[in-house]
């Protein structure tokens, strides 16, 4: 039996380096294809501001590269070190998209890195573009392969359970690839992404406007940033949607936690815009709702019905009590392998065997689990409600928020009035921090929602860790923490001080104010004003 106090620090451990990690990918997948679009816009046009401004970006894109790779690299070995049951019971099929992502994408990526970096006076222009591309191209395979593995933990396809191995082994490569779960998320984390790239563009441009710096190419990169954001944005919010009906039917559990159901409740059904869920007694506390919008937003119906905890609790009961003998059959064929009977009885109650495994955490001996265990174990299908909700709609209301600047935004911008948008500007810059912070939440979303299953359905997450002693664990967690701790404040130096610096200039700070027609009064004004200011 493990021990809970060591799967706990297991869990601990993968969250706290996944989220330092997630904070350098977003920012890697929207930059890649921005760097691509400006330097794609120097090749056809031969304006040299361009270049200058694809250079500036592309030091800003490597330092976040570096330092993505530093924080990504540990991930892949917790899961042979804390998750070592997990690993050689999924590691046929978890194991493949992860070695193809290494060798096609990581690799990919990591060549042209260089080449794009080094190669502005070697390759000629056209050459250069395509190695940009190739880079943004090896940064989004890379997290289609990383989200293809995560997506068979949310929703398994194209894999079964043999009893002769005790290991789930792969049956289908088009199926663990194509899943609904793995291509919704893919898209909506790659636009995420993107709308994550275009706010940090935006909000350093802004900066430079304030301080009156290298203002034509902070000028053209809010442009670009901002064009680029809108749609981006638009297309999270969309996809995000779609992702949360493919997922609301895959692990309806999780939709029930986003959504605080504790109860079922008959169409049309409200939507729980503010509440404070209480676990232990399993109600809503000072709820705030709006009439009929659940039905319309999730099942895009007014008659549509989303299951709540009460019901699917009663689904779980009869679930465990088909795995039971599931997981009474593995035992006999575990020192029998060859007992037709055992085998029989399997494969009658196999598509229950994770329900099995449950309730194993309270009745080692499952043939004489009681009632009131089946019941416990039941209940353990019940996420943590309350960071579920609340991380859900933190990360909607940022959206939201970021749709909103975006086509503020892009008004000013196009009406060429964003340098007297002080206002805007400062908000700009604020802003930098929201799409981590989005990510981060619905990251909350996608792992928290899918407790208590490491594979949901198939495989609790009780049972899927090391056995190592809880000294062990503490020790591993605090040097994890300290040592991403360094990687932050790395990066963030780092970044800071190339934003301070500023692009490379060697014909001064812009260009001649006289004799530019671009840089109109209130850009000179604003350059003034932030020369005051400095």
């Amino acid at each position: 039996m493990h021990d809970i106090t060591v799967v706990d620090l297991s869990r601990w451990q993968f969250a706290i380096t996944v989220l330092y990690h997630f904070l350098f990918v977003p920012l890697t997948l929207g930059l890649s294809f921005m760097l691509a679009a400006m330097e794609t816009v120097y090749v056809t046009t031969g304006k040299q501001i361009y270049r200058e401004i694809a250079q500036f970006w592309g030091k800003l894109f490597l330092i976040n590269f570096a330092l993505g790779v530093a924080t990504g690299l540990t991930m892949e070995f917790e899961f042979g070190t804390n998750w070592s049951f997990y690993s050689s019971f999924v590691g046929d099929i978890f194991g493949a998209p992860l070695a193809i992502e290494g060798l096609m994408a990581f690799f990919l990526e990591a060549t042209f890195v260089g080449m794009m970096v080094f190669g502005w006076d070697r390759l000629k222009r056209g050459q250069h573009l395509a190695v940009t591309y190739m880079v943004a191209l090896g940064s989004n395979l890379s997290a289609l392969w990383i989200l293809i593995a995560n997506s068979f933990m949310q929703n398994p396809q194209g894999a079964t359970f043999n009893p002769a191995t005790m290991r789930m082994e792969l049956t289908s490569f088009t199926q663990l690839i194509f899943s609904h779960d793995a291509q919704a998320k893919f898209v909506h984390t790659s636009i995420a992404g993107y709308v994550t790239g275009a706010i940090f563009v935006a909000g350093i441009s802004a900066w430079y406007m304030l301080k009156g710096r290298h203002i034509e190419l902070a000028r053209r990169s809010f442009r670009m940033a901002v064009l680029f954001g809108v749609l981006s944005t638009a297309g999270v919010i969309t996809l995000g949607d779609a992702l949360g009906f493919v997922g609301g039917q895959a692990q309806p559990s999780k939709l029930a936690a986003m959504e605080g159901l504790w109860k079922s409740e008959a169409a049309p059904m409200p939507f729980n815009l503010v509440a404070f869920p209480s676990q232990k007694e399993q109600v809503n506390h000072d709820q705030l709702q709006i009439p009929y919008a659940l039905s319309l937003l999730v099942t895009h119906s007014m008659d549509g019905t989303v299951p709540g905890f009460d019901k699917l609790e009663q689904q779980a009961v009869v679930r465990i009590k088909n795995g039971i003998p599931a997981v009474e059959a593995l035992q006999t064929l575990s020192s029998k392998p060859g007992d037709a009977a055992a085998l029989a009885q399997f494969r009658r109650h196999e598509k229950d065997l994770g329900y099995g495994f449950l309730v194993q955490r309270y009745a080692e001996d499952v043939s004489k689990a009681t009632d009131a265990q089946i019941n416990t174990a039941a209940r353990d299908i019940i996420p943590e409600v309350a960071p579920v909700f609340w991380s859900f709609r933190i990360m909607v209301a940022m959206g939201l928020a970021m749709l909103a600047f975006f086509v503020l935004a892009v008004i000013f911008s196009l009406r060429n009035d964003i340098e007297r948008q002080r206002w805007f500007l400062k908000i700009a810059v604020w802003m930098i921090p929201v799409p981590f912070l989005a990510c981060e939440t619905g990251w909350l979303v996608a792992e928290l929602g899918r407790q208590p299953w490491t594979v949901y359905g198939v495989l609790p997450t009780w049972m899927s860790a090391s056995t190592h002693s809880v000294g062990y664990m503490i020790f591993s967690l605090v040097g994890f923490v300290g040592l991403y701790t360094v990687f932050i404040v790395v990066e963030m130096y780092l970044m800071l001080r190339a934003i301070r610096k500023g692009p490379d200039e060697p014909h001064g700070d812009d260009t001649d104010w006289d004799s530019d027609p671009m840089l109109n009064n209130s850009a000179k004004a604003g350059r003034l004003a932030g020369y005051a200011e400095g």
